[in-house]
């Protein structure tokens, strides 16, 4: 019996002996830095973004298709009756949840790039604006951070004033998704839906708007400053009939996140895409940015390139009921050389030469 205590007792010893040995050479490997600990917090708030947009809608109705053919039916029939009774709240004013955009994931998104906002006029709290969000880019990252989030410091820069950021109207369609969207304040880009935001929500309304849509982001590339803007006169037309202020801003570097193989124009894959955006509203794009790895993998992350949204000097509209076609096309033709300086005056600064020329289709 002593023996076989003794031997215990022996492994006992060996046991806390490795385990104290194991614990120093953990402790004396090296430990990451705060600077790597910034690294991975700032990729996974990008990562968590790009499915959430990519996937989170399309997922979210997959799954309630398949509880539908379960015990779990219950919670597909309460869900679908739940968005028939709240079918319309995205088209008056959304449901916004300003926890979300104080949610502290924003800033390890904003300090991936970085993202930066800069005012070079006041917007005033007693009227709403229309403001012209541009380029399109691949996912709108300057205008979802600058215009969805607040850790750019929109509140602070323009007190008084509510930022709202138009998309597609039918991602308010798919199930969770639209829930999600109109918590950061997105609401269909519909005449309704603006219309409401800038005529029954009070004034210091802003909603940005993406003006060249999926038409643009086919042609998005890194050194292209091209701009579908030449026959979108709609988003004028709205402002005159509810007399808000045109206010143009550009995000200079958005087209730097990604890069897409572009299809020459009259290719039969330029014609799928261009058929595809007419029936569906958005492009499919074939584009690749990094991997979760490395820089140098290649996924479906943008690159880290820095985002620089300059927002403009606001060009006064007139509220006009029923505006003619030649009035459109002048205050069309006054934002177009607001936008045309804001972007000479800035491009220097954030990345661009002196010879580089926004084009205007």
């Amino acid at each position: 019996m002593k023996t076989i205590i003794a031997a215990c007792s022996q492994n006992l010893s060996g046991s806390r002996a490795s385990v104290q040995t194991a614990l120093r050479t953990l402790l004396a490997g090296p430990w990451p830095s705060q600077r790597d600990v910034r690294s991975w917090l700032q990729l996974l708030s990008v990562l968590q973004w790009v499915l959430s947009f990519l996937l989170l809608g399309i997922v979210s109705l997959l799954l309630l298709i398949y509880l539908v053919f379960t015990s779990f039916w219950p919670i597909s029939a309460l869900y679908l009756a739940w968005i028939i009774f709240d079918w319309d709240t995205p088209e008056k004013g959304g449901r916004r949840l300003p926890c979300l955009r104080r949610w502290p994931v924003w800033r390890h998104f904003r300090d991936y790039f970085p993202v930066k906002l800069v005012k070079t006029h006041d917007l005033s709290p007693s009227h709403n604006y229309i403001i012209g969000s541009h380029p399109h880019g691949i996912l709108c990252v300057g205008a979802f951070c600058n215009f969805v989030t607040g850790s750019t410091g929109f509140g602070e820069m323009f007190p008084g004033i509510r930022p709202f950021l138009t998309t597609l109207a039918g991602n308010f369609r798919l199930p969770v998704f639209r829930e999600y969207l109109m918590s950061g304040g997105l609401c269909p880009v519909t005449r309704r839906a603006i219309g409401y935001l800038l005529s029954k929500n009070g004034t210091g309304n802003a909603v940005a708007i993406v003006i060249g849509g999926a038409a643009e982001s086919l042609s998005c590339r890194p050194g292209v400053t091209t701009l579908i803007l030449k026959n979108r006169k709609g988003f004028v037309r709205m402002a005159l009939q509810h007399g808000a202020y045109l206010v143009p801003s550009f995000s200079f570097g958005e087209n730097d996140l990604f890069r897409q193989v572009v299809f020459e124009e009259g290719s039969w894959m330029r014609s799928i895409q261009q058929r595809f955006q007419k029936m569906m509203g958005f492009a499919p794009c074939v584009f690749y940015g990094r991997g979760l790895t490395s820089v140098r993998s290649q996924g479906f992350l943008p690159y880290a390139r820095p985002i620089t949204t300059v927002v403009g000097e606001p060009v006064t509209v007139p509220k006009i009921e029923d505006p003619s076609c030649e009035t459109v096309d002048m205050y069309h033709e006054m934002y177009i050389h607001s936008l045309l300086k804001l972007f000479n005056e800035n491009k220097t600064k954030y990345g661009l030469s002196e010879t580089d020329e926004l084009h205007i289709l």
